[in-house]
């Protein structure tokens, strides 16, 4: 037997089904998620008594003793239609982020599963919550359906590669009431092959490969992990960056080593970088000197795991003044703005931990276009997590395959 506040019912059934006890009982209990008022907490567990009695007294039904598999065969051609009638069938079985996809037609999968030299068949890693298994076959109907060209599959499977790293604590974060989303960060020469955008807009819409990467991860957490908004994936208010959150290095203009080398792998290695963050803040310097950018950054105040974004012209000041990754670092760590208690109601109120205290947990990221404005992605609650790496892996038909699709880029009327 399991209590659960009402909201998180299905949640309770459907993470008990996963794990094998499907006939479980789950009962309401009426108390406030996280909530420290103690009269509340009594009432509700007054409350709730009666049913937790009757729950363990009553004997279990022959379904709760031998719950029936609700699986239901997939077949190999889901629907025929029109894109309009397509675009409607999956949306109304909950396939979709909510935005028109690409229909994963036969032909459609099979130019995606040119992308890589692994067999359809390969199990890459298998997805929480409900532990789908991430087949590449499965990555690529998904690839298809957010829109990613061929190119993108060796990104997105050393992406999954990584979100099964139990050190990036995805099992937590993807359904996680605070809202996480994934963070990607690509280094290496494949962010030419690809055209991944680091710098003007980043991390805004416009760039095939910033965009629809993240989103194929996101619809391939949805459609092959299980996690359905509202059901297993319970943010509270949940976070735009779910649709996609992906970015380049611009190891070109940065005076420092490149993340991938940072993390341990060649300059010429192409890596993908993991990390959750729920908070994304912006910010000027009043003063551009050195020392006034990196208190800009130390004001962005990082907390357990953050990545500072610094464009490339404060990269460089910083570089001219001396300054390395380490050094700035290490002086954001000590010059963050410290939370204080607050006195309220005769008790000290700090829910959250004070600042980041270990260099190891803050990234930084020279990306960005001309302009003053610097950036922050936090990780804010307090969970133990790491940034997570892994070598993106090309196919044989690499060249080719660039060749094939160099010229997908935008090309802007002049007004």
């Amino acid at each position: 037997m399991l209590l659960a506040h009402p909201g998180f019912i299905a949640d309770a059934h459907s993470a008990a089904s996963s794990r094998g006890v499907p006939g479980i009982r789950v009962l309401p209990l009426n108390v406030a998620n996280e909530t420290t008022v103690k009269a509340d907490i009594d009432a509700g567990t007054a409350a709730a008594m009666p049913g937790i009695v009757e729950s363990l007294t009553t004997p279990l039904t022959a379904e709760e003793k031998s719950p029936k598999s609700k699986a239901v065969p997939s077949p190999r051609v889901a629907f025929k239609g029109n894109f309009e009638e397509v675009n409607r069938f999956y949306y109304k079985n909950g396939w979709t982020d909510g935005l028109p996809i690409v229909p994963p037609t036969e032909e459609a999968l099979s130019e995606m599963l040119t992308g890589t030299d692994l067999p359809a068949g390969h199990v890459v890693a298998k997805v929480i919550p409900r532990l789908g298994k991430a087949t590449v076959e499965k990555i690529a109907i998904n690839a298809v359906m957010a829109g990613a060209l061929p190119t993108h599959m060796p990104v997105l499977i050393a992406a999954v590669e990584a979100l099964a790293d139990q050190k990036t604590r995805f099992d937590t974060f993807e359904v996680s009431t605070g809202s996480w989303a994934p963070f990607f960060a690509i280094n290496g020469p494949i962010r030419h092959d690809i055209h991944i955008n680091s710098g003007s807009g980043s991390l805004s819409p416009g760039n095939i490969a910033n965009s629809a990467i993240g989103r194929a991860v996101g619809l391939i957490v949805k459609n092959i992990g299980g996690a359905r908004k509202g059901v297993e994936d319970m943010g509270v208010v949940g976070n735009p960056s779910k649709y996609s959150l992906v970015i380049g290095e611009n190891e070109e203009e940065t005076p420092w080593e490149p993340l991938q080398v940072e993390r341990g792998f060649r300059k010429e290695d192409n890596t993908v970088t993991v990390f959750f963050p729920n908070n994304f803040l912006q910010s000027v310097p009043m003063d551009t000197g050195a020392e006034g950018i990196a208190q800009a950054l130390a004001n962005l105040q990082p907390w357990n795991m953050s990545c500072l974004i610094v464009i490339p012209s404060h990269a460089k000041i910083l570089a001219d003044a001396g300054w390395t990754k380490e050094k700035l670092k290490k002086y954001v760590i000590e010059n963050a703005p410290s939370l204080v208690p607050v006195r309220k109601k005769d008790a000290d109120v700090l829910s959250m931990p004070p600042r980041i205290v270990d260099p190891s947990g803050l990234m930084v990221l020279v990306a960005g276009g001309p302009g003053a404005w610097m950036a922050a992605l936090r990780s804010v609650g307090g969970i133990q997590n790491d940034f997570v790496t892994r070598k993106i892996v090309l196919p044989r038909n690499w060249d080719k395959l660039v060749a094939k699709y160099r010229d997908v880029v935008p090309a802007y009327a002049p007004y």
